[in-house]
């Protein structure tokens, strides 16, 4: 046997060699022959390994890929000793740290005894001069395993990691807020939506509360229905009246109660048709989408008056009615549209119909019921000696909940605040702001 010594100078001979004859290689062989060569060997080695990859992309076109979501969630949750680099992220409103695996670090995951092996990578797009995406790379997972575990792969393991990273997401779902945002790389960018709104704490009437919330509950439960009818997966509903009553407070309150994500579309920032088209896209299912003011915004109102259109349009009424009803309505599930105005007689009969505005809800001035609720909110009072007077008022005059809560919140004192609001409400009477 030589000793460790002599097989260590071999090696490094044998090395040094190897070095050298690529060098000169490199040097004397052209370079397509080299790149013939290296195409060559790559096949060969591809047909002598017993590995299969698959490559999992962030998105298809202008289609995110639910896929790639979902692996980056469940990967997040294989980070073990053996992981060298990770992300973490914990935006402002969060409780708990995002982590995810960062790009070309090797993850290992054994699933009913298979050995799965994941990487994250990414490659950059060329872009031509009138291209409006803002992407300037696309990123993928590679998965390794087996050639013979192919079957297993697809439609076993792929399959449950779809589910579990649902299942992950529910657990640690906040409802987030969205806006529109041109220099993110979905059109998106979100904050936590902190907002306390519930339909226990909505000054509306119990059996308007009672009907909305059981037609969200139809809504959410009909998937195999909308599928079956041959018709989207969404909701249309149209908050109406005026300043004060309570639309965005209700918008709130169905996301936290459905725990779906609101997407605030600002039309005016909206800059043509095809980007309506894209945010639609960028949004995820389990939604709600709110176009707020919409009788405010150029070109959308009532056709008859000739407002159709303006040559300084950015989008056009067919554009909006395509986005709700369309065929790109439905690139997605379980969506809900929210159109809130203070004038409903404004609107295009086109955009009031089933389909678009499915549901109308009137959000009227605050009623005696509607001040009960409000009372027990800010003041934890069930009944009080006002309540009869108040109630009085309220038969002849108007006002509006955010009116009423104004006049709560000025003192923790019940007898205080009452008396205040019962001040302001003979005000409004005696100014004429009464109930026709």
């Amino acid at each position: 046997m030589p000793s460790s010594k002599t097989i260590l100078t071999a090696a490094t001979s044998l090395t040094a060699s190897v070095i050298l004859f690529r060098s000169i290689a490199s040097d004397l062989v052209p370079e397509q022959l080299q790149l013939f060569f290296s195409s060559r060997f790559q096949k060969l080695s591809n047909r002598l390994s017993s590995q299969l990859t698959v490559v999992i992309e962030e998105s298809e076109g202008l289609t995110s890929n639910q896929m790639f979501g979902a692996v980056k969630v469940y990967l997040g949750t294989k980070v073990n000793d053996w992981t060298r680099r990770i992300k973490v992220n914990k935006p402002d409103e969060d409780e708990e740290l995002a982590v995810t695996v960062d790009r070309y670090q090797e993850v290992t995951d054994n699933y009913e005894n298979v050995k799965f092996t994941w990487i994250m990578k990414s490659r950059g797009i060329k872009q031509s001069e009138k291209s409006t995406n803002p992407k300037t790379e696309l990123r993928y997972f590679e998965l390794s395993f087996h050639k013979k575990q192919k079957e297993m792969a697809l439609k076993s393991y792929l399959p449950y990691i779809l589910k579990r990273a649902k299942e992950i997401k529910e657990e640690k779902r906040v409802v987030r807020l969205h806006t529109v945002d041109y220099n993110g790389t979905d059109y998106w960018s979100s904050v936590v939506l902190n907002h306390p709104a519930t339909f226990d704490t909505m000054a509306m009437e119990p059996e308007m509360k009672k009907e909305l919330i059981e037609d969200l509950d139809i809504f959410v439960s009909r998937k195999d229905y909308y599928r079956r009818v041959g018709k989207a997966w969404k909701r249309g509903y149209l908050l109406y009246g005026p300043p004060g009553t309570g639309k965005s407070s209700l918008v709130a309150a169905m996301a936290n109660y459905l725990k779906f994500d609101v997407y605030d579309l600002d039309l005016r920032e909206v800059q043509c048709n095809s980007d309506l088209r894209r945010l639609l896209i960028g949004s995820s299912n389990r939604s709600i989408l709110v176009i707020e003011d919409i009788d405010c915004n150029v070109g959308l109102q009532n056709r008859e008056n000739g407002n159709d259109t303006t040559e300084d349009d950015k989008i056009t009424l067919s554009g909006l009615l395509n986005f709700i009803d369309g065929l790109w309505s439905s690139c997605g599930d379980e969506r809900i549209i929210v159109f809130t105005t203070n004038h409903k007689d404004r609107l295009d009969p086109a955009l009031l119909r089933p389909g678009r505005m499915d549901v109308h809800i009137e959000m009227s001035h605050c009623t005696f019921s509607g001040f009960r609720v409000l009372a027990s909110n800010y003041l934890k009072t069930e009944e009080h000696r006002l309540f009869k007077k108040i109630e009085d008022l309220f038969q002849r005059v108007k006002v509006t909940p955010a009116e009423v809560a104004g006049e709560l919140m000025k003192s923790n004192n019940s007898d205080v605040a009452l008396e205040n609001l019962v001040k302001f409400l003979q005000k409004k009477k005696h100014e004429g702001v009464t109930r026709s």
